[in-house]
């Protein structure tokens, strides 16, 4: 009986569980705050949406390394993950300016 051996890039299991983490503990923030009665915690619920997604995604990533499974990123992957990045950067850039902006101009 054969059994499924697919191979997994570097990185795949923390980033998916990292994700999976930010959107599972995302509305955890609001109650907290609403409780609490202090607005800053609503950013208490992502911060530990990626302390779970990490830490899961980790775990995953070891037990898959120990199987064979996970491999070395391609150049094709390594040059999406770095546009990504690239991207990912140029979209807060831009909202920094636009908040800076109407925060500066009001």
């Amino acid at each position: 009986m054969e059994t499924n051996k697919e191979t997994f890039p570097e990185g795949h299991f923390i980033n998916k569980w990292t994700g999976l983490g930010i959107a599972i503990f995302s509305g955890i923030g609001i109650p907290i705050s609403i409780i609490t009665g202090n607005l800053g915690l609503i950013g208490i619920g992502p911060a530990i949406g990626v302390a779970v997604g990490v830490s899961v995604g980790q775990s995953m990533e070891k037990k898959y390394a120990k199987e064979g499974r996970i491999r070395p990123l391609n150049d094709q992957e390594k040059r999406k993950r770095k546009m990504t990045t690239y991207v990912g950067l140029a979209i807060m850039i831009l909202g920094l300016i636009t908040f800076l902006l109407i925060y500066l101009l009001k």
